[in-house]
């Protein structure tokens, strides 16, 4: 047998070894608790409910709901049966869009329901999805790598720390936050560093789609909010889309026709065949709900089949969906007949889902593939109806490279809320070179003509719709979002191109040009339409040239639509520009420069 007998050395030894180790504990606890609180101290925080205005894009109503994530609000409580209402308050296709140049950020919110479901992942029933865009508004998806955490119980805290957002993050970026498709969202606040820009961004104001449907619609079962298939049309129409799906429960009842009477829409989906039992009931349903709705709008509206199964099923249930999809496309040929104007129809066919059998979680849930399907059929029918036709080199897409001069997205809103208060004798299109004129909505500190502007326009009632830095895109997606809707002015004059010189050929900025007249005669056929020829540039005369002569070539004029040229005004006798007329990047014009131009507007005006 082996005995060990400890000396008194050992026995002090060890005790001081005991001793250091704590020391060492309770050190590393103390740094852990200084950094803890530093990084808090750090960081600001940010609430979308903290103020007068609830920054939740995605729904209506929203003055209704200041205080809550929900999507409907309580006034419908009583009209809707207790499930429907229930699922109401879950945050499918709610968002919220903010502005900042933070390296990185954090959110935290609580939720009240379980945070998982049988058939829908944790991170789309209880996570969020982030979304940013760039200067140019380039779209890219911020991921939250096994950083996020859900906590234990339903009532923790979830924190989504954002830490690997893109590099230039620092330039300032737009962000789009989706929130959890199946939960009920209870709090929420965003903290960025100190000392970062942050700002929410104003609610939409143009007329959103609003889709009525199932699980499907509301998420059922996409990976992540941002892959359901209406947050895939939100990002890629970038329009609101207001998500009225519920979970077995879009049953075309006459309330939530009513609740759809009352939003005024862009366009309506009616996408609830999976919820129906009994195919013999889809017309009365929808006969009836078609008189509620068109008593209140107007607005297109798409009927959609069953979107079927991707599996070798029973012939029982195929001859269910069958049935279903054959008394509603018999129910639209009764619509038709009866003389209702503006509906439409996507088929199961034309969602594609039974050709792929890797589309469906369960043989009826949309998996990520499907929710694309999804998506890509809806968008192609939704441009068809709402007449987005753009070119393919200029597709529309928003835009703040002249931020911090200005915000794009801010002086839009400022022109849609202009557009509500008055009705314009004249509108001014173009990019800086009209911005930084003069004119309601002003630049707080550009504006390098006021006086000709006054002498120019004198009392008429003029909206400048110069947006710093635009290029034909830019201003083709202004069009797509309501800056020409519910105004009827007399001229309008257009100036666009100069900032697509270096990115694209003169041929494709001269059809860009005779395309955005053509967006401006469907939108506004009463008015004159000037077509301003690119002012002449330093060092580019030549090329500025060439396009105007091919804008000249392509561009049909008429009594209504004729060509205004600046170039003689603000050049010298060799061709060059007149260096007397522009401010020091030979691109702008000064105060002498606009006084000049205005003289040849002001022909335009008096015709």
């Amino acid at each position: 047998m082996i005995t060990f007998a400890w000396s008194s050395y050992d026995l002090k030894h060890q005790s001081s070894i005991k001793t250091y180790i704590k020391m060492k504990k309770l050190i590393f606890l103390f740094t852990f608790i200084l950094c803890a609180s530093t990084l808090k101290a750090q960081l600001k925080w940010y609430s979308p409910l903290g103020g007068d205005t609830a920054y939740i894009s995605g729904r209506g109503w929203n003055q209704e709901m200041k205080d809550n994530y929900h999507r409907l609000p309580n006034q419908f409580k009583d009209q809707v049966r207790p499930a429907l209402w229930n699922l109401s308050n879950n945050s499918a296709g709610l968002y919220i869009s903010f502005f900042t140049n933070a390296p990185q950020l954090i959110v935290k919110y609580t939720v009240n329901e379980d945070k998982s479901l049988n058939n829908v992942a944790y991170l789309a029933k209880s996570g969020i999805d982030l979304y940013c865009s760039d200067k140019n508004g380039k779209v890219s998806w911020c991921a939250c790598p096994l950083q996020f955490n859900f906590g234990k119980t339903t009532a923790d805290t979830i924190t989504f720390p954002y830490r690997r957002l893109p590099v230039n993050a620092s330039q300032g970026f737009e962000y789009r936050l989706y929130l959890p498709l199946y939960n009920t969202v209870t709090s929420m606040k965003i903290g960025v560093p100190v000392g970062s820009t942050f700002f929410f961004e104003p609610l939409p104001q143009e007329k959103p789609i609003v889709v009525y449907g199932t699980s499907i619609g509301q998420g059922a079962s996409a990976s992540r909010p941002g892959l359901c298939w209406t947050n895939l049309l939100q990002r890629r129409l970038d329009m609101p889309v207001y998500n009225l799906a519920f979970s077995g429960n879009g049953r075309l009842e006459d309330a939530m026709f009513k609740i759809l009477s009352q939003i005024d829409a862009k366009m309506y989906i009616i996408d609830c065949l999976p919820n129906i039992d009994e195919p013999d009931s889809i017309m009365p349903r929808i006969l009836r709900g078609m008189k509620i709705l068109r008593s209140k709008n107007n607005a297109p509206i798409l009927f959609t089949e069953h979107d079927g199964y991707s599996f070798l099923g029973d012939g029982s249930y195929l001859h269910k969906v069958e049935a279903l999809n054959r008394q509603l496309k018999e129910t639209f040929q009764r619509l038709k007949a009866s003389g209702y104007q503006q509906i439409y129809y996507l088929s199961q066919d034309e969602i594609g889902m039974m050709q792929d059998m890797d589309t469906q979680v369960d043989g009826l849930h949309a998996n990520d593939i499907g929710m694309r399907y999804y998506a890509d059929a809806y968008q192609k029918k939704i441009e068809e109806i709402i007449d987005y036709h753009p070119l393919s080199q200029f597709l529309p897409v928003r835009q703040f490279r002249d931020y911090p001069s200005y915000m794009g997205y801010l002086r839009h809103v400022e022109v849609l809320e202009r557009n509500h208060r008055v009705n314009p004798d004249v509108v001014m299109i173009g990019n800086s070179i009209t911005h930084y004129w003069s004119g309601e909505p002003k630049h707080a500190t550009l504006h390098r003509g006021d006086k000709s502007w006054k002498k120019l326009f004198g009392k008429r009632t003029v909206t400048n719709l110069g947006f710093g830095w635009d290029r034909i895109e830019n201003i083709a997606w202004r069009f797509y979002h309501g800056e020409l809707d519910g105004i009827t002015p007399q001229h309008i004059f257009l100036m666009a191109g100069t900032n697509n010189i270096g990115l694209n050929s003169n041929e494709e900025i001269a059809n860009g040009v005779v395309w955005l007249v053509g967006r401006i005669r469907q939108l506004q056929p009463q008015a004159h339409i000037h077509v301003v020829k690119i002012y002449p540039r330093a060092n580019g005369e030549e090329r500025v040239k060439a396009i105007n002569d091919l804008i000249e070539k392509k561009l049909k004029t008429d009594s209504r639509t004729d060509l205004v040229d600046c170039t003689s005004v603000l050049s010298d006798k060799n061709g060059k520009i007149d260096r007397s007329c522009f401010t020091e990047d030979g691109l702008h014009p000064n105060g002498t420069g606009y006084e000049r131009i205005a003289k040849v507007y002001k022909r335009y005006l008096n015709e």
